[in-house]
């Protein structure tokens, strides 16, 4: 594991009510008060954002958003980045949900991403690539495209300054329970990496925070948070259960402490 601090984010989806998430908030920021040399953020749904900020007041557990429109105006059902300034820390964009049964593309994304730079918000831009691809050996070509595609005309270093994170999740791995190979998934966010510094230089693909997503759970978390390219996981079903979500904190941390 790499001097770069690994970050645990729960992404709730489309599940929990306020009282919910209020509930699961409060237990989150108990249970990892004492757990030190990882970061935890959250990610309720739109309408328990504020609910669940309250929860999170004055301890270190972050917070974010699930998506993000572009701007104000005449959008019913959208949520303006600047609703969320002030509000949560980070904003998830390019989900493959959000690319492939809500069809967002390359471009749309990378407007929201420099949306996101320009209000101050941190992206967690999410890449990956479908069963299809990866069979057809196409996966490195892919997330490759979809990097690149994100970041066209973003300033790479307003993104690390904010805190910016990218997530490998690839589409056949994510709620299927089938994950992808740790060492493989290493591989790849390895070459996300380099992509990463042929932009914007070495310094910056050192700082850069990758986490791997796709049926992370408590009996494989070892398997990707030991990889020295990874740093941290964005979780989705295992983190709407403290008793699942707590394991891969405690182990993230562990194997942290165990390299310094």
């Amino acid at each position: 594991m790499s001097k770069r601090r690994p970050i645990i984010a729960g992404n709730w989806k489309c599940h929990k009510t306020v009282p919910e998430a209020v509930e699961l908030a409060a237990q989150v920021v108990q249970a990892v008060a004492p757990i030190q040399g990882v970061e935890v953020a959250l990610c309720p749904p739109f309408i328990a954002l504020n609910a669940v900020r309250r929860e999170l007041s004055g301890s270190a557990v972050g917070l974010g958003a699930q998506n993000v429109y572009l701007e104000e105006g005449a959008y019913t059902g959208e949520i303006a980045p600047r609703m969320l300034t002030g509000l949560c820390d980070y904003v998830i964009i390019g989900h493959s949900e959000r690319r492939h049964q809500f069809g967002e593309d390359d471009q749309l994304i990378n407007a929201k991403l420099r949306t996101l730079l320009a209000h101050d918000l941190a992206p967690i831009l999410c890449v990956g690539e479908k069963l299809e691809q990866n069979e057809r050996g196409e996966t490195e070509a892919v997330v490759a495209a979809q990097l690149r595609a994100g970041f066209k005309g973003v300033d790479g270093q307003r993104f690390l300054a904010l805190g910016g994170i990218i997530a490998y999740e690839p589409v056949w791995a994510i709620g299927t329970g089938k994950a992808c190979h740790g060492p493989t998934a290493n591989r790849i966010i390895g070459r996300l990496r380099q992509l990463f510094g042929d932009l914007y230089g070495p310094e910056a693909a050192e700082a850069l925070r990758i986490q791997y997503g796709g049926s992370v759970k408590p009996a494989n978390v070892d398997e990707f948070m030991e990889q020295p390219e990874i740093d941290g996981a964005l979780v989705g079903g295992a983190s709407l259960q403290l008793e699942a979500f707590l394991p891969l904190v405690q182990r993230t941390a562990a194997l942290r402490a165990a390299t310094e």
